[in-house]
């Protein structure tokens, strides 16, 4: 169920993922018919679960999971319309959609409260899902976070024929290497490996329907009145020279968050888990523990 491409991989990190990528029937109350839905597990112990960010996958976790997996049990999921879940079964996306999807899968496949993580868009994700069910987390994870800023600029022009233009606009290679690049404080990390794990899940069917739909829903741009609701526990992880969303909201986090504790990446741009794997699994390791 995975694109023919995932067999040019070349990193040893990316083709293990790829080959512990499993689906699973979800069952949920937006549709009569199950959803398949892509996941990882690996580990054993306390659950750890990951959410990637805006029009990406669990491929983002690649390099974070088998480090966390000597400590952890660690679930990756690709969120409801990303990735490569099914986006055939169900075709409208919106926060509050991700969010009864990704419940159903932690009632189904976890069952037990978790330590939640989110990058970016997954980060919002993570706040809104704890916002609605505070018995299902037991700490909270935020790297380089929305949830204070604004959804994608493309936004804008998700209305036809825009939208359309958008999401071709946002297929072209060129355009995704450019987005790599401000993503990276090191852009020699943008490899072709890198870029093919940033690309693979364009290939799933409906990946255009489903970013326009998601996006034209508003995204996640009704947290930020909300966010001091938050009970659990979060460590906020961000990149010194985080050149996506800045950093000026590293400090919003841990002011409004009523127990947080911010922690600075050094020399790292907008995904610390892909530039700084060890220094994150580190302060994740650490944060649990305590």
């Amino acid at each position: 169920m995975l694109p023919a491409d995932v067999q040019n991989l070349t990193e040893p990190t990316s083709i293990a993922l790829a080959e512990a990528i499993q689906f699973a029937d979800i069952s949920t109350p937006l549709t009569d018919r199950p959803i398949p839905t892509s996941y990882v597990c690996q580990g054993a112990g306390t659950p750890l679960l990951l959410l990637h960010g805006f029009d990406s996958s669990l491929f983002e976790f690649r390099r974070l999971v088998p480090l966390l997996a000597e400590q952890f049990q660690v679930w990756a999921v690709d969120l409801l319309g990303f990735g490569f879940s099914d986006r055939t079964v169900h075709t409208t996306f919106s926060p509050g959609e991700i969010k009864l999807h990704l419940y159903s899968f932690w009632q189904q496949m976890i069952g037990q409260p978790v330590v939640l993580g989110g990058a970016s868009m997954g980060g919002a994700a993570a706040i809104d899902f704890v916002l609605t069910y505070q018995d299902a987390v037991e700490r909270l994870i935020l790297l380089d976070s929305a949830g204070f800023a604004a959804g994608p600029a493309v936004g804008k022009f998700m209305f036809s024929p825009l939208d359309s233009w958008a999401t071709t606009f946002l297929r072209n290679p060129g355009v995704r290497r450019r987005i790599s690049r401000q993503a990276y404080c090191d852009r020699a990390l943008v490899t072709p490996d890198a870029e093919l794990c940033a690309a693979l899940h364009l290939q799933a069917p409906q990946w255009k329907t489903a970013l326009i739909s998601f996006t034209k829903s508003g995204g996640y741009n009704f947290l930020s009145q909300k966010i001091k609701e938050i009970q659990a526990p979060a460590l906020i992880l961000w990149g010194e020279q985080d050149r996506i969303l800045g950093t000026k909201d590293a400090t919003k986090f841990e002011q409004t968050l009523p127990q947080s504790e911010l922690v600075w990446v050094p020399d790292c741009g907008h995904v610390p888990h892909l530039e700084k794997p060890q220094f994150t699994v580190d302060q994740i390791i650490r944060f649990i523990q305590e």
